[in-house]
């Protein structure tokens, strides 16, 4: 099993770009298959241990999802799906679903918000997760399966790739995700070639006021943590427009201290990760909309 001690540090300043994007999709889904084997196994659902937490998730309990979500559906979610939330927000809330729509999940994990999204949209509506990593996937189908939803699909895939048909999407969530990802640009523009003409950008993700330094940005175990991935909150919104979208709004969620903590847990020699009162002021949990013009 791979924990997250077992993560490298990518070496040298002139490294070829597509290795070191190979080498960090690797160390991201190292982390997340692991997170996966060991909520499976009894161990909890948390990063490195069932004490940690990773994204503001980690070994969730009821209490920390329904403090996240502003949804009372999330109380009516069985314990192996709140246990493995990973999220740093509500994108289900924030999509303000309507029933009959398709919904696609960027990075959907454990499946929280395809099951919540799935109640809001009702036995007319289809959602779609969609992960690169197949343990994750497996949980989900066998999560979905338990709960007896017939409108929810898990597929394997990169959000970078999308295994979805261009404009059959009504409503794009992702929650936490995007900042793992190397070419967040290519993930804008696969998610605008998905939607249809007027659809709905939805994400919650962790994103920063200033830019890491350079040790941090290059420490895959940082990477893998949601923390050396995250954008400048303006180079973010400049993405997602330059993506084709429009209306584009972000709303700053300010960390809260467990959620601090969390992002600067992954401190390792290499880098040098902010203690999480300066985390706080550095990085937040961002609320994204756009929408696809008609």
């Amino acid at each position: 099993m791979v924990q997250c001690s077992d993560i490298g540090y990518i070496e040298g300043d002139d490294m070829d770009k597509e290795r070191e994007s190979k080498e960090i999709v690797s160390a991201v889904r190292d982390r997340y298959g692991s997170v996966a084997r060991q909520f499976e196994s009894g161990a909890g659902g948390g990063c490195c241990s069932p004490a940690s937490t990773c994204c503001g998730g980690g070994s969730a309990s009821l209490i920390q999802v329904e403090a996240l979500y502003q949804t009372d559906d999330v109380q009516q979610l069985p314990a192996e799906v709140t246990g493995i939330s990973l999220g740093c927000g509500d994108p289900v809330t924030l999509a303000e679903l309507q029933p009959g729509q398709t919904v696609l999940d960027l990075g959907s994990g454990g499946g929280i918000d395809c099951f919540l999204a799935a109640r809001q949209v009702g036995a007319e509506g289809r959602v779609i997760g969609v992960d690169m990593t197949a343990e994750m996937i497996d949980l989900a189908r066998a999560n979905a399966q338990k709960m007896g939803l017939s409108n929810v699909e898990f597929r394997l895939g990169e959000i970078e790739h999308l295994p979805v048909v261009d404009q059959s999407v009504d409503v794009i969530l992702s929650n936490c995700v995007i900042n793992l990802s190397p070419d967040k640009a290519q993930v804008f523009r696969e998610a605008f070639r998905v939607l249809r003409p007027g659809g709905k950008l939805a994400v919650s993700d962790i994103v920063t006021r200033a830019e890491f330094p350079e040790d941090v940005r290059r420490d895959l175990e940082s990477w893998a943590s949601c923390v050396a991935g995250a954008w400048v909150d303006r180079e973010y919104v400049a993405a997602i427009e330059a993506a084709g979208f429009e209306r584009v709004g972000i709303e700053e969620q300010a960390l809260d201290e467990a959620m601090a903590a969390a992002v600067t847990a992954t401190s390792s020699e290499h880098g040098s990760i902010p203690a999480p009162a300066e985390a706080q002021a550095l990085v937040y949990s961002a609320r994204v909309t756009a929408f696809k013009p008609t």
